[in-house]
């Protein structure tokens, strides 16, 4: 901003904006995406900064800046990494409150896996709490929540399958369906995957996978296959399916 330097060689770090931001506004605490980053979720903490300042302040909000005038409770202020910010709850419902619904189940699946909240907790900030589960990443949130918007069965979320020792994304027990997502990583563990992905079928388990161009681009042939898949695995003999 105006009258604000930084050496041109700098590691772009969020945490050190963050922590140069503070040090400019004293009186500031971060809330929002820049408070639920500071926690590790998965948001993008500095396009824009969100701060709250007290009521008399002079800071308004401008391009790259939210600016909320307001005072806070004692209880909802804590310290995060250094940082003063709002607290997890807080910081949970000011996000819910102003997302569309997926992406506030997402922000509650990190919540979940992260252990920053339990399952009381996210069911009490947000009615989309119902819903959540500790997802491994926002894309399988997102996977989940086409198949529930879709009027599918609920599906377990990181559901062991004991007998190849290994975790399905998305599971149908009654179905024995495992679903997938590949995500950037994939390449990486492809040989792990295909071994996993060999034991499950040898084991009677279907198994499908999805990726994000399937999840954007192609919804409506995500919802076929795993609605074929499942009346096919529910319409098989019981020796079949063990």
């Amino acid at each position: 901003m105006r009258g604000v330097y930084c050496w041109a060689g700098v590691v772009n770090d969020p945490l050190k904006l963050l922590f140069a931001y503070q040090r400019l506004v004293p009186e500031s605490m971060y809330t929002g995406g820049s408070a639920a980053w500071l926690y590790r979720i998965d948001v993008d903490p500095i396009h824009p900064f969100e701060i709250i300042v007290p009521p008399g302040s002079g800071m308004r909000s401008r391009p790259g800046l939210t600016v909320r005038h307001m005072d806070v409770s004692p209880a909802e202020i804590t310290r995060v990494r250094g940082l003063r910010a709002t607290s997890v709850d807080r910081t949970l419902v000011d996000l819910c409150r102003r997302l569309p619904p997926v992406e506030a189940l997402i922000i509650l699946d990190q919540a979940l896996r992260l252990k920053l909240a339990d399952h009381t907790a996210v069911r009490r900030l947000h009615p989309i709490g119902e819903l959540a589960e500790p997802a491994e990443s926002p894309m399988e949130t997102r996977l989940r929540w086409l198949l529930l918007q879709a009027g599918l069965p609920r599906p377990q979320v990181q559901a062991p399958i004991p007998e190849v020792r290994a975790r399905a994304d998305l599971y149908y027990p009654t179905a024995r369906l495992v679903l997938e997502y590949d995500g950037g990583n994939h390449r990486d563990r492809m040989v792990d995957d295909n071994r996993r992905q060999n034991l499950l079928v040898n084991a009677g388990y279907r198994v499908l996978r999805f990726t994000a161009a399937d999840i954007y681009n192609r919804p409506d042939a995500v919802l076929r296959q795993v609605s074929a898949a499942a009346a096919a695995s529910a319409t098989r003999p019981a020796e079949a399916r063990r």
